[in-house]
């Protein structure tokens, strides 16, 4: 799974996510794309299970890229712990995704079995996506 070789510092405050994405909004390396339409956290699993839904699908042809790295770390606090003492140990890697992020990004196959295998890997997602094609804007708005 992705996370960080290293980091400056090993906590990070949570942040907002207020906004449109302002940069990774377009297609750069394939034909197909999967983007973002509500903003949320992408765990590195999350980011891993779509991944391999879409590798699994398209076996051998075509190019997948991810265009989201996990860099934040999310921490808890062990259960029934009292509160006080201290924020807790980071326990998994996020991804802060805003509203037209591109996710995933895929080249050399059909337009049929990009749209099946984004469909896929969108079920792993937290957030429904949009898929669209470099020629043609938009192909579905909500893939379900």
């Amino acid at each position: 799974m992705l996370s960080p070789r290293r980091t400056k510092f090993r906590k990070q405050h949570r942040g907002r996510m207020r906004g449109m994405a302002q940069r990774g909004n377009k297609l750069n390396f394939g034909d197909f794309a999967l983007q973002a339409t509500e903003p949320s956290w992408l765990t590195s699993r999350q980011i891993e299970a779509g991944r391999r839904a879409m590798t699994r699908y398209v076996r051998r042809g075509g190019n997948i890229w991810i265009r989201v790295f996990p860099d934040k770390p999310v921490t808890m606090r062990p259960a029934e712990t009292r509160m006080g003492s201290g924020k807790g140990n980071p326990e998994f890697w996020v991804a802060v995704v805003k509203p037209g992020r591109i996710i995933f990004e895929m080249a050399g196959v059909p337009e049929e079995t990009a749209r099946e295998a984004m469909r896929l890997a969108a079920f792993k997602l937290p957030s429904k996506p949009n898929l669209f094609h470099a020629s043609r804007r938009s192909l579905d708005y909500g893939i379900s």
